[in-house]
């Protein structure tokens, strides 16, 4: 009977799930919007519902579901899948056992749970920009900011599981910002979508809700947008040359949504970073993200098969 794994990414908008084969051939997307104000409950009632709904679908066909590997907001204990710790955007999540729950509602027996950006960069190392790599650092430039270092195809999640959240460092160009996280400073509060938005906004009195608005306007020739992206991409550039310094990858890749800006931020992006870079690292490959909002679905299953191996 052939396998296949059903896929979810929760994220603090929608949840994301997916049937994908052990060859990485994703089929089947469907999303709904998470319920993240609701509490925990109704976060793990819509994921389950959506593993359910494909575990039908796979059995439907002849397919045998092998297990659910999730990708899921929040600093995750990757050995138990309980949630550490987690924004007010999936509120009460902190404390959460994922797994189990998702476990007993799904009727799926075996389930990987990991931290999202984590997910996203083993889909990225397995089957995207980072292919063959042996180390890959990955960053992922959104609403947040998160990171995520793979080598030999396996995350560092560090002691306590709060390896890659790379948004908290402080940063010069922070200048004493709010972060989200309840300190300033920080790489998120002056380089993630909303931080630049918030920057244009109190330069030119305006209040726009999204990026690709101050994209626009930096289009068509507006300064102060212009600026607000650019202090943004540099910051999120130095920060990221920095760390490669620290930890001599491969390969660098960077996803997220705040890479739909294009060149106008790409561009000092990496002109930032390479100018942090020590001498040997001169040719160190940077490089976008390849497999879009698939990789995380990707990841997360990827996770099981290779426990199935």
């Amino acid at each position: 009977m052939a396998q296949t794994v059903v896929a979810l990414d929760i994220g603090g908008t929608k949840t994301a799930a997916a049937l994908v084969a052990s060859d990485g051939t994703v089929t089947d997307v469907t999303t709904a919007p998470t319920p993240g104000d609701q509490g925990p409950e109704a976060i793990i009632r819509v994921a389950s519902g959506l593993a359910a709904d494909l575990l039908v679908t796979a059995t439907a066909r002849g397919h045998e579901v092998a297990g659910l590997g999730v990708g899921s907001a929040g600093v995750i204990d990757a050995a138990t899948g309980r949630v550490l710790s987690a924004t007010e955007v999936l509120r009460n999540w902190a404390g959460t056992e994922v797994r189990e729950a998702l476990s007993e509602l799904s009727g799926i027996r075996k389930v990987v749970v990991d931290n999202d950006v984590h997910a996203h960069a083993v889909g990225e190392s397995w089957l995207g920009a980072a292919i063959g790599a042996s180390s890959a650092f990955f960053v992922a430039v959104g609403t947040g900011i998160g990171a995520s270092v793979v080598i030999d195809g396996e995350v560092w999640h560090g002691r306590r599981n709060v390896a890659g959240h790379f948004g908290h460092v402080a940063v010069p160009h922070g200048g004493g910002m709010p972060c989200v996280c309840g300190g300033s400073g920080h790489l998120e509060a002056v380089a993630a979508g909303p931080a630049m938005v918030w920057s244009y906004n109190r330069r030119a009195g305006a209040d726009l809700t999204s990026l690709v608005d101050v994209a626009h306007r930096a289009a068509a020739g507006d300064r102060l947008a212009a600026m607000s992206i650019d202090i943004g991409a540099r910051a999120l550039g130095s920060a990221v040359g920095g760390a490669a310094n620290l930890l001599d990858p491969e390969v660098v890749v960077l996803g997220g949504g705040v890479l739909g800006v294009g060149a106008r931020w790409w561009e000092p992006m990496e002109e930032a970073l390479r100018a942090e870079l020590l001498p040997p690292l001169a040719d160190l490959p940077v490089l976008p993200a390849r497999l879009g909002s698939s990789a995380a679905l990707v990841g997360a299953a990827r996770l099981v098969w290779k426990e199935l191996s």
